[in-house]
């Protein structure tokens, strides 16, 4: 279950501060994709600047936060539940940052695709839909964290299937691109980065939602997640 209200009124206020930083690291992050992606699509320079410079605040977030978590269990030497929140939200938070990497790397590719201009940008409104899904993911994520929600997290993870499956379509198409016309080979290539990217995204989002059920019902469903991938299926309790 999750963790309880504590004697110690400052115990319960350090939780709710770590609880809340994480929050506001993954709106962070969510706006750091969503920007990439735009500017994947509209080549705006000082757009692509500003989410390099935010990938910054990415880190610091990363740093702060494990702080505060090193602070909590030096201090309270947390057991059961508050362990296995904070040890969740450490594991989180390092796939959060690791978003921000990935979206640094979308405006990197973007970036070198614009520089060439007159080149049509191919299955652009693919890499649009796959970034969106996945930015729809992560919101769902931060929320079943913040609710500690296990049976949201289970659709969520279900759901990666998605955006792998957005992925391998848009591979394909490239490479039919690439064979027609090969002067689109380069940007192809870049644009098959930005989608892996879009896919490796998907891919902590589930991290994330994996520990939020390890949070609330201690169980690591990291190598067994194959089983939650059908919608609805059973998870296994912890009381």
């Amino acid at each position: 279950m999750p963790p309880s209200e504590h004697l110690s009124k400052q115990y319960d206020s350090d939780l709710e501060d770590i609880r809340s930083r994480v929050l506001q690291m993954g709106g962070l992050v969510e706006a750091q994709i969503l920007a990439a992606i735009e500017c994947f699509t509209s080549g705006d320079h000082d757009r692509m600047a500003q989410v390099s410079e935010n990938e910054f605040r990415v880190n610091a977030y990363e740093v702060e936060i494990d702080d505060l978590c090193i602070h909590v269990v030096a201090k309270r030497q947390p057991t059961a539940g508050d362990l296995r929140l904070i040890m969740g939200i450490s594991k989180a938070v390092t796939d959060l940052e690791r978003m921000g990497d990935e979206a640094e790397k979308i405006v990197r590719m973007a970036g070198h695709i614009h520089e060439r201009r007159g080149l049509q940008i191919p299955r652009s409104a693919e890499v649009r839909r796959s970034g969106d899904m996945a930015v729809a993911q992560l919101r769902r994520a931060l929320d079943a964290m913040a609710r500690l929600d296990p049976d949201e997290a289970e659709q969520i993870i279900g759901e990666d299937v998605l955006i792998d499956g957005e992925f391998r379509n848009i591979l394909r198409q490239l490479i039919t691109f690439m064979m027609e016309d090969p002067r689109t080979i380069s940007t192809a290539l870049e644009i098959t980065w930005i989608a892996k990217a879009i896919e490796r995204i998907g891919d902590h989002v589930k991290n994330i939602a994996e520990q939020v059920i390890y949070i609330v019902r201690g169980t690591d469903v990291r190598h067994i997640s194959k089983e939650l991938k059908r919608f609805g299926g059973p998870a296994e309790q912890d009381s």
